[in-house]
Formats: structure tokens, sequence, C-alpha cells
């Protein structure tokens, strides 16, 4: 066993210079925006965006050296408004000093609207130099105001050959190699999910632990494994769905089952799920093939009999379904166009003749005179007019040339020609 010592691993291994950040050259190198600023010596504001353990707290950090400022921290899950007034009553004493002030707030997402913009003034009048780091999408999560003061740099996942510099470091530093071969090291590489921290926590776990050299089953036997990155209510929630519609959209069902995968073995609700595959049913598949909608809601049915896990393949069998039916949004350009059209005319009637008239009176005004019953008429057709009298009519509905909805449309075309050759 190595000995670590009572600092942790990850702590031990922060860079002590911007170049040593891995995996994010695309800002430290000299033409990223990093490297810049440490070049002209002019540091400004921003919100550093990425996932867990990909180094934004030690690029602050490294800011602060590089440009020999005051550094000060906080973490917005364990701070408040009177946490901020001392900070910010702190960085305007050391500015009175001539001392500048880089404020690091980890999670800045989890500050509300009003503890966000109480950094406004300060940070516009120059008392901190701000850096927010969050794992959300800060378009969503940052008030604007605060957004056009800062730059947003985005941070990458640490890809396999970033993590596997940071094992060789580590490596290095301890000075003996981790005691597992080669197949899981390839597997702890990839079990830590692009997380740098995670992969040195569990690489010190090993070291601590281990006197032989472990197999892949060996070494998942003594690790704990990494739960999924997915958040239900925040982005990873919304990214897989998307994905997963436009995989469905895009006729792949590989890939649509795949996040599907993703979402249910991180724990996503099974029926939030179909609900949105059953959207897509409607919305993607449409008319072009009508048995889409139907084995939705039989799976449905079969995941309400079944439960989890057993009924979560019926999800799949609709998920598969969708994915490879013919696909047509015409039902759902139709719904729009339709609604559209409902709004701008109003409450206008529809024409007297297709009014029922069960009295007297409203047949002596008219209304149901010249009604034609379509299945008395020539091939169940009569080519009536059911428009209200003040508009035209609208093509709302345009079936697209694959699927069930070709016969559609040529079923449309047929009567559209009865109605011109009976002057309608």
């Amino acid at each position: 066993m190595a000995a670590i010592g009572h600092v942790p691993l990850a702590d031990q291994l922060r860079p002590t210079r911007l170049e040593e950040v891995v995996g994010q050259e695309h800002l430290t190198d000299a033409d990223g925006p990093l490297g810049r600023m440490a070049e002209t010596g002019r540091l400004s504001s921003m919100i550093l965006w990425g996932p867990p353990g990909c180094g934004k707290t030690s690029i602050a950090r490294l800011l602060a050296n590089a440009f020999d400022v005051r550094f000060s921290s906080l973490s917005a899950v364990f701070s408040g408004v009177a946490d901020l007034k001392r900070a910010f009553a702190a960085a305007e004493e050391a500015k009175s000093f001539g001392e500048q002030t880089l404020l690091f707030v980890d999670e800045i997402h989890r500050f509300n609207r009003s503890q966000q913009d109480a950094f406004l003034p300060v940070v516009e009048d120059g008392t901190i130099i701000l850096i927010g780091a969050t794992t959300e999408n800060p378009s969503f999560e940052i008030n604007a105001a605060l957004l056009s003061r800062a730059q947003l740099l985005v941070l990458r996942r640490l890809d396999e050959a970033a993590l596997e510099r940071l094992l060789a470091k580590a490596e290095a530093h301890v000075g003996q190699t981790l005691p597992i071969d080669e197949n899981a090291r390839t597997t702890l590489i990839a079990s830590s999910d692009g997380d740098g921290r995670f992969l040195l926590n569990q690489a010190e776990m090993l070291w601590n632990l281990c006197d032989d050299i472990l197999d892949r089953d060996a070494m998942l036997r003594l690790l704990q494994r990494r739960a999924p990155v997915y958040d239900k209510d925040r982005d990873g929630h919304y990214n897989l769905i998307s994905a997963l519609h436009k995989a469905m959209r895009g006729s792949d069902p590989d890939a649509a089952l795949y996040y599907l995968a993703r979402m249910l073995t991180a724990g996503e609700d099974p029926l939030y799920v179909l609900r949105r595959i059953t959207r897509f049913a409607s919305e993607d598949v449409g008319l072009a093939d009508p048995q889409a909608l139907t084995q939705c809601m039989a799976a449905l049915d079969a995941y309400r009999f079944l439960g989890s896990p057993e009924g979560e393949l019926a999800i799949v069998q609709a998920c598969l379904y969708c994915a490879t039916a013919p696909k047509s949004n015409a039902v759902y350009g139709a719904q729009k166009a339709a609604w559209a059209l409902a709004k701008q005319t109003g409450s206008l009637p529809p024409p007297v003749h297709v009014v029922n008239a069960p009295t007297k009176a409203m047949k002596d005004l008219g209304m149901g005179v010249g009604y034609v019953y379509d299945h008395d008429a020539p091939d169940g057709f009569s080519g009536q007019n059911f428009w209200p009298d003040r508009i035209e009519p609208h093509k709302l509905y345009h079936p697209v040339e694959r699927g069930h909805e070709k016969r559609i449309a040529e079923r449309l075309a047929w009567w559209a020609q009865r109605r011109v050759a009976q002057g309608r």
C-alpha cells in the first residue's frame, strides 16, 4: 500500500499554474481566453460553466495567484445575504488599501435572483472580480444583468486522454503505479464519467486498500460505482429527453434506446418518459402510422399492470416502434394552423345548412335547409362547404407522401377533384 497522507490526493495534485490544468486547453492555451488574460494582465469577471470535477475551483485559485490578487471564496450552498455583505465589506476595505479581491462563488446558480442582484454594484464599481462556478446552464440559472457583466467560459467534461494524464500525474506523485490491471484501469477511467476529482478519489482508495494487483471484477467489488450525473429537474433531464426525442425523429432506434436507458437507469420516472414518447407518436409520426399512438397507450396499460422493471420493456417497445415508424409532423402542423385560424376568426357561425334545426322556428330561419346527407350522395361524398360564410376554405392539414398518410393524401386529392367537378 502507498502512503498518501492526510490531505486528499485530489488536493495534493491541484495544479500550480494554468498550463497544468488538465483537459481545458481551449481556455488555458495562449490563444484561449484565460491565456490571453494572463498575457495582457487584465482579469475580468467570469462565469465558469462545466460538469463536476473539471477544474473550476482550481482555475479560480490559479487566476488569483497569477494576478496577485486577494482570494476570497463562498459556497452558495452554505451562504446567505449576511455572508455576501461580509465578503463585500472585506473587499471594500482591501480596495481602500489598493488590493483587488477575486471572489470565487461555487454553485452560484443556487443563489436566488435577489441574491444574484447583490453582486451587480460591487462588480460594476470594481470592488470585486467575480468568478462564479456552476454546473447548470447559466442562461436559465444566472440573472441576465449579471451575465452581461461577466464572461461566460465553458469547461469541458474530461475525456479519456485527459483522465489518463491525470492518473499518470497521480502515479508520479505517489511514486507507485495503481494496483490494477489494464482492463481494470480502462474501466476505472470510464466509470469516473469525466470527473477528475472522482477519479483521483477512487485511485486514492485503491492505493490505501490494496496490496495485490486487482482485475476488473475485483476492483468493481471494492469500489463504489459512480451514479450517473443526472438531476431530474435540471439540465441533465432536459438534455437527455431532447436527445431521445430527436433520435426518434431521426429514425435512429439504437440512439433512442441508448438515451431511454440513460434516463431510466439514472432513476427517471418511467411514466414521464412514456408521456414524452406518446406525445412524439402524435407530433412526429401522426397519421403516417396511426398504430404508433396505439402502441404507446398499450405500453401505458402494460406498465401500469406490470410495474418496474418488467413494465419498462413495454416502454422500450413503444420507443422502438416510434423510432422505426414513417415520420410526419402533419398532425402537429395542422393543430398549430387550426388554433391560429380559430383565434383569428373569433366566433363566426357555421353556414346555416349544417346547423341542426330541431324546432319549426329554426327551420323557418333556413337552418338545416340544403344539407345533403353524405351517405346518400354518390360515392358517399357530397362535396358541400362546411366553412363559415365569411371565410374561404383553408388548407390546414398537409399529409406527407410517407406511410399511411400517402393513402390519405390520395383520398384528399380525389375529394378535391370531385369538388371541382361539382363546381363547389
